[in-house]
């Protein structure tokens, strides 16, 4: 003869609630330690982006550097054949009360190494167009197309106020072609450079 299962007491069932709420809980703390850890790691790689505006001759132009975020990493990774593109968000703002965008423009380098040729393949675009494009066989020319620009122009001195004050702010990312690559800096960097316009 069959014995049917016991059927589950109330106290079973409130031992299973409690273990269950226990493991969810202990998941969640888990969850929130990793997030923490990785936001800090991220914010604490972060490259700084040194920034230099200049209102003369009525233009604005501003100069950036990115050294630090080129790492032994990055440069490993694009030696594998890795295309990879570091993006910049440049913005002229009008400060006060509210901030204004007076000017932005979008500017990336992209870079590829060719096994064939053993060179490195390497491109500029701004604002979706392809503005210079060369091959080189220097490492530290790609450091510096990467990472290192020059006079970039944002906008006409015509479009700023006397005695304004303004910012340029750079916004950097990163853009691996393959999402398995871990960007050892957490893909984005923030740099800020304040001045007043003075005809």
């Amino acid at each position: 003869m069959r014995t049917l299962p016991r059927p589950q007491s109330h106290e079973d069932t409130k031992k299973k609630t409690r273990w269950f709420s226990s493991w969810l809980s202990s998941c969640f703390r888990v969850f929130v330690v990793t997030v923490a850890l990785l936001t800090g790691v991220h914010a604490a790689d972060a490259p700084d982006i040194t920034v230099t505006p200049i209102a003369r001759d009525g233009q604005v132009v501003v100069s950036f550097d990115m050294a630090d975020a080129f790492t032994s990493d990055v440069a490993d990774a694009i030696q594998s054949g890795l295309s990879a593109t570091f993006s910049y968000d440049v913005e002229l703002r009008r400060a006060g009360l509210i901030d204004r965008t007076v000017a932005s423009v979008a500017i990336s380098a992209t870079v590829r190494f060719d096994n064939l040729t053993r060179r490195y393949q390497m491109s500029r675009a701004v604002d979706g167009r392809i503005e210079d494009a060369r091959p080189t066989e220097d490492h530290g020319a790609v450091r510096s197309w990467m990472t290192h620009f020059e006079r970039i122009p944002l906008s006409t001195t015509a479009a700023l106020e006397t005695n304004g004050e303004y910012s340029v702010r750079v916004r950097a990312h990163t853009r691996p072609h393959n999402t398995w690559f871990f960007w050892p800096w957490g893909g984005t960097a923030l740099g800020q450079a304040k001045f007043t316009f003075i005809q």
